[in-house]
């Protein structure tokens, strides 16, 4: 049996956006489940393992692949029935998948791997499919999504980008038509009424960002009144019909793409509706505390803690602090609002750096996800820092601004009826996964054997030294035809490596958060005759790097990183732009001790130890300076890992006392 928990019903149009109701769990429920986690996690990937779903696809191929095109779509319409009768049982289940494999190969040319079957029968499962880069995530994602559409469950397929959503929409929209479902894409800029008609359609692409903002619309439309009932009453009565202005029909069914970056990178981060409050007084009130950096002593009077990303202020520091604040107004008065604007202008003047954490553009701090290396339009930082950050690059400052309406990422997804997931790298954090949102991870063998290559690292003193190993190894393998794709961790890293390449006459195309319009085109080049690609972490991730007729027999596409990422599975991810589909390939990474993920920690003793092997020749420096990088990185991702539990526990907080009090989220 399939997947019970979820409605096999659509709702009714008074229903307004059906959801799992939070309840907090005690602690002693939290260390049972922390106890028995591990052993649920291998029961439901061992005992519910959906392997068994390729055979019974194929039984109905042969029948299938006789009907017209009309019959198909008849006979879709009459499984749905089925399916809202008797739920999503095995035999139901297998005649959708072998109707969309069909369908796929005729609209598409394109038909379902095994693994893919495989990876839908998972994401129907409730679980978060773990399949290697290339393996064709989009195209697995058409059999859930049409098992529950065609059941009468609205579906959400997010993606992490607009471009991707968009692509994906159009590209698998043929599928779902041929089948009798409607399709629809909600992206950035879109009206209220085109919003609202795509969320009616069957199946919904979405970036996350845009359905938790729609979300969180929602919830200020409904403002203080979520009680079903009570709405329903204003439905029948006519009163106010708050209803009809909301967007989403609940959250019923989710298929989150690129699942680790969504549902956990991204999860440190609270998502935040706010409007302007254009209070002079706070415009004063960030002056002076920009003011103020110049006046506090790094070390004397606070610590900068490079891998937290965070400031503390000493005890020196706060008596100082009170006594350069003594005459600056009644805002200053208070400690704790005093000392948190302070950290906050250090946090500003300090700890983010243009080109790195934001681009200027046409007199704007525009906001890079740290992720993807994309800008975020219309995004700021809260508590002043957004508006700290434009004083200091002498931009406009623009007016404070004031929460309406907030949530975590974790909170909103678990609000979900059904939640699936599917990425490329998920074991590391299979145990947060499941503790966070009760979701285990199972991996699919690949559809062709992998013949992907890695190279030993290589780890120099210096970045001078780094970037000119950089460049020799791209020139060596440049000359052999083979393309490359070089990955750097920010803009700025990878605008200075193009001005290296251009010195040494080297063409290249660069592929970061200031010529995005350009991403999908220039990353789906990378695979040419000799094309040299240097690319922003992981921009121009979900686009498919195809090999051009004769660079297989060079070896394939070779990948470079250039620096160790803040977590593991990002360096995956990267590494994995190489060697798809079976095609040959191969990726090293070329670092340095002075690279920022080394500042600060308890790496220190293993850096100064390689720095002196590695001046003396010893072959063990590189062995300890590998060491050295990956503590540090495994420091921070615990750090990474703590964040995200403190955000959580303090968003549940705040939903306990807002509810309590009748207030909004």
């Amino acid at each position: 049996m399939y997947s019970t928990d979820i409605s096999l019903h659509p709702p009714a149009t008074h229903d307004v956006r059906p959801e799992i109701r939070e309840k907090r769990s005690s602690a002693v429920e939290k260390a049972v489940r922390a106890l028995s986690g591990g052993i649920v996690r291998f029961w439901r990937t061992r005992m519910e393992h959906p392997g068994g779903i390729v055979q019974l696809v194929k039984k109905y191929e042969q029948s299938v692949s006789t009907l017209s095109d009309r019959e198909i779509r008849e006979k879709a319409q009459g499984l749905g029935m089925e399916l809202r009768r008797h739920g999503m049982i095995e035999e139901l289940v297998a005649q959708v998948f072998a109707l969309v494999r069909e369908a796929s190969g005729r609209t598409l040319g394109m038909r379902h791997f095994d693994c893919q079957l495989v990876g839908g029968a998972g994401l129907l499962k409730g679980m978060v499919v773990e399949m290697e880069t290339g393996e064709g995530k989009t195209l697995t994602a058409t059999l859930p999504a049409t098992a529950a559409a065609l059941a009468g469950i609205p579906v959400h397929v997010i993606s992490v980008n607009d471009y991707l959503t968009s692509r994906d929409a159009g590209t698998m929209g043929p599928v779902y038509r041929a089948l009798g479902l409607s399709v629809g894409c909600v992206q950035h800029g879109m009206e209220y009424g085109e919003r609202r008609s795509a969320y009616e359609c069957n199946i919904t692409y979405c970036t996350n960002k845009e359905i938790v903002f729609d979300y969180l619309r929602d919830r200020i439309t409904l403002e203080e009144c979520s009680d079903p009932l009570l709405l329903q009453a204003e439905y029948l009565y006519g009163r106010n019909e708050r209803v009809r202005r909301i967007m989403l029909r609940g959250l019923h069914f989710a298929i989150v793409d690129e699942a680790d970056s969504i549902l956990i990178d991204e999860a440190r981060t609270p998502l935040l509706i706010s409007k302007m409050t254009g209070d002079k007084d706070e415009t004063r009130f960030i002056e002076q505390a920009m003011a103020l950096t110049d006046l506090l002593r790094e070390k004397e009077d606070f610590t900068i803690d490079i891998q937290s990303q965070s400031i503390h202020l000493t005890s020196p520091g706060k008596e100082r602090l009170t006594g350069l604040t003594e005459s600056m107004g009644p805002l200053w008065t208070g400690r704790v609002r005093r000392e948190e604007m302070a950290r906050q202008a250090l946090t500003a003047q300090y700890l983010f750096r243009r080109d790195e954490h934001y681009l200027v553009q046409d007199g704007k701090v525009q906001i890079v996800d740290e992720f993807t290396g994309r800008v975020m339009p219309d995004r700021s930082w809260e508590r002043g820092l957004h508006q700290l950050i434009e004083m200091k690059e002498g931009c406009e400052v623009s007016g404070q601004r004031e929460t309406q309406a907030r949530i975590s990422y974790q909170r909103f997804f678990r609000r979900y009826l059904h939640l699936s997931g599917m990425t490329g790298t998920a074991r590391e954090v299979a145990g947060e996964v499941w503790s966070v949102y009760g979701m285990p991870v199972l991996r699919v063998p690949t559809n062709r054997p992998m013949v992907r290559k890695g190279c030993p690292d290589r780890i120099f003193l210096s970045r001078d030294e780094k970037w000119h190993a950089v460049v020799e190894r791209v020139r060596q393998l440049h000359e052999s035809g083979r393309p490359v794709l070089v990955g750097t961790r920010t803009v700025a890293a990878s605008e200075h490596l193009s001005k290296l390449f251009h010195k040494e006459g080297l063409r290249h195309e660069v592929l970061n958060a200031k010529y995005e319009q350009e991403e999908a085109d220039i990353i789906a080049r990378a695979g040419e005759y000799g094309r040299i690609t240097i690319a922003t972490n992981m921009a121009g991730r979900g686009t498919d790097i195809k090999l051009a007729p004769g660079v297989a027999d060079r070896k394939g596409l070779h990948v470079i990183l250039t620096e160790r990422h803040e977590a593991g599975r990002i360096d995956r991810q990267l590494a994995g732009r190489c060697g798809r589909q079976g095609d040959p390939g191969s990726f090293e990474a070329v670092l340095s001790l002075d690279d920022p993920l080394l500042r600060g920690g308890r790496s220190k003793a293993y850096k100064i130890l390689s720095s002196w092997m590695i001046q003396n020749n010893l072959t063990l420096g590189t062995t300890f300076g590998k060491l050295a990088i990956t503590a540090a990185q495994k420091k921070v991702e615990r750090i990474h890992v703590n964040m995200r539990k403190e955000l959580l526990k303090m968003d549940e907080q705040k939903g306990e006392t807002l509810s309590f009090s009748g207030g909004a989220e």
